[in-house]
């Protein structure tokens, strides 16, 4: 194993991946900018991988992502909200499977009686709702939990239900279609969360404050908050404050509702073992408060221990919304995340939907983790010399030593290249592994091995070391560095 000495805590994991936008994991740099990529092509609305079905079906009317997408055995499994014409029993529980992440099925699973049949993609939900196929769902972010020893406990599920007063309660399945409510729900105060995770032994869900309850000071304003629990049924009452967007006192705050910048919905997580990265509604309120009018976009997040959350670059559009269509324009364009990110082949692929009145699950995508990258930046004064540009990652310590190091890195060639050189934990180069002794990589790839003049892994490094990254070549200024990787 690996492990990435981070101190908040120190996480274990087979593969480390050091984003330049985690600046916990990658903290030193001098002579870089790191500029975020946004996930659609500009002048363009997103592809729609997930409509409606026909008429009769359980999502006629309107399929909705405050779900969840999770690879499972080389499978993309998805839960998500329907619900269907002329039905006012609420929102019910559907799924879907894909392959690539883009071409959806909607299996008939035969398990809820509606229309008069069961052929339908309804999941099943035993518990307090007489109904086994409306789960009276506002949220539903899915937990795969193999290691659990229950195999009965296997898939959590955590709710927004009405029948709980919008109190969180939690359900458990074998499999992710038939599922059970917890007899003694609900188990934590009322939120709007999306997103649900397991680290370090610990359950934690991420939702929003808009009451200002849980350690977020006055005003009426949504922050992002989360909760944590060792059992997914004792769940802290009280909550961590991880982000916030609106005036702080003594500036002015605001009794109305809706009118200022504030987080949406928590933050649907995506884990990457030393790092955890966070899609969460950037919500632009309006001096009205008139909720037709505010807008919406999806921005990043960042957390190396899920409780303290933090944005890369400030209020910057991971996913605009102000391009995407089916949508009434003379109202704010408004978008909104589930708990749905996943690298697919070569691609980094983001599920999300339209949030005011639109149809669907659109599709985000980026190349491969290229969702950020360092570049040289030249500026335009300076008083006096500047060190050579270079990034410095924190400690990483692994059991066996014999680890690859690869890099996500484009623009290199044969006048641009890349040195990787490995120090200890007190900055000083490990003998074998200089910059002298580094093979000058000038290869561009998703993931590109680095390599020295003795050694082609770290089999002669005892204890932790730095990962040093360095541009050179005549014009190093074309390298764009997306991830480093420890495998």
């Amino acid at each position: 194993m690996i492990t990435v000495k981070n101190g908040v805590p120190d996480p274990k994991v087979k593969e480390a991946v050091i984003f330049p936008f985690d600046n916990v994991s990658f903290p030193y740099s001098t002579g870089l900018k790191l500029t975020l990529i946004q996930g659609k092509t500009p002048g363009t609305a997103n592809p729609i991988v997930l409509r409606e079905g026909p008429d009769g079906s359980p999502d006629s009317r309107q399929v909705r992502f405050y779900g969840t997408i999770i690879p499972i055995d080389g499978e993309l499994r998805m839960w998500y909200l329907a619900t269907a014409k002329d039905d006012t029993a609420g929102q019910r529980i559907c799924y879907a499977t894909s392959k690539d992440g883009i071409n959806w099925e909607k299996p008939n699973l035969g398990l809820v009686e509606y229309n008069g049949n069961k052929n339908n993609n309804l999941v099943e939900m035993k518990g307090k709702n007489p109904d086994p196929g409306n789960a009276e769902t506002n949220a539903l972010p899915v937990l795969y939990d193999p290691e659990d020893p229950d195999p009965n406990r296997r898939f959590k599920l955590g709710m927004e239900a009405g029948r709980y007063g919008n109190n969180f309660a939690v359900a458990f399945s074998p499999d992710g279609l038939r599922w059970t409510e917890y007899e003694g729900n609900p188990v934590a105060p009322p939120m709007e969360h999306t997103g649900l995770i397991k680290f370090n032994g610990c359950y934690y869900v991420n939702a929003q404050d808009e009451f200002g309850s849980h350690g977020s000071q006055h005003g009426r304003s949504r922050k992002l908050v989360t909760f944590a629990s060792y059992d997914f049924i004792n769940w802290t009452q009280a909550s961590c404050l991880g982000l916030r967007r609106d005036p702080i006192e003594p500036n002015p705050t605001y009794s109305e509702w809706n009118v200022q910048e504030e987080v949406h919905l928590g933050a649907g997580l995506w884990d990457r073992g030393n790092v955890i990265l966070g899609i969460y509604d950037i919500w632009h309120g309006t001096p009205t408060g008139d909720r037709k009018d505010i807008t919406m976009d999806l921005g990043l997040v960042v957390t190396n221990d899920v409780l303290h959350v933090r944005e890369p670059v400030p209020d910057f559009k991971i996913v605009p919304a102000y391009e995407e269509a089916e949508q009434d324009k003379s109202s704010g364009v408004t978008l909104s995340h589930g708990q749905g990110m996943a690298n697919v082949g070569d691609k980094t692929f983001l599920w999300y939907e339209l949030w005011g009145g639109g149809n669907g699950i659109r599709l985000a995508s980026w190349e491969r983790d290229r969702i950020g990258y360092f570049q040289i930046f030249k500026p335009d004064f300076v008083l006096c010399p500047l060190p050579e540009p270079h990034a410095i990652t924190c400690p990483i310590e692994t059991d066996n030593n014999k680890n690859e190091i690869t890099v996500n890195v484009d623009g290199l060639s044969e006048h641009c290249s890349i040195i990787v050189e490995l120090l200890d934990e007190r900055f000083q180069p490990i003998p074998g592994y200089s910059g002298n002794d580094c093979i000058p990589l000038s290869k561009s790839g998703l993931k590109e091995t680095i390599t020295w003049k003795n050694h082609k892994d770290t089999s002669r490094i005892n204890g932790a070391f730095r990962m040093k990254v360095s541009f050179s070549g005549i014009r190093p200024e074309d390298a764009k560095l997306y991830a480093l990787y420890v495998s």
